[in-house]
């Protein structure tokens, strides 16, 4: 499975950004994509996945009112709108697919993308 992961960039804090990250290659009949992200010195953490086939969700409770996971079935992409974003959102972005489990932790993930840059200025 190979991921594109594209949509960071640089926004003023209270702005929005709308990241994608199309999965390619075979997956499984039932399958996850996670977004996790790192700033600089911290670790890895979750943000959010979205469920192939049912579409079922998972978001971080610090991320939850100002994050939407959504899908499009067609090409296996899962976008993130990030609202509302403050200078500690700044991080890379990872996208991650998980053949086994939904769920929350990184270690259930065994695909990544190559990351993507968000930086919230403040």
């Amino acid at each position: 499975v190979q991921l594109q992961a594209s949509g960071g960039g640089l926004v003023q804090a209270g702005g929005s950004l709308r990241l994608s990250c199309s999965a390619s290659g075979r997956t499984s009949s039932s399958w996850s994509m996670g977004w996790f992200r790192q700033a600089p010195g911290k670790e890895r953490e979750f943000v959010a996945a979205i469920r192939w086939p049912y579409g079922n969700t998972l978001y971080a409770d610090s991320m939850k009112g100002r994050v939407t996971i959504s899908r499009d079935n067609a090409r296996n992409t899962a976008n993130l709108q990030m609202n509302s974003l403050k200078p500690d959102d700044t991080a890379l972005y990872y996208c991650a697919v998980s053949i086994s489990r939904h769920s929350v932790w990184s270690q259930d993930y065994r695909y990544w993308g190559q990351g993507t840059q968000v930086t919230v200025s403040s």
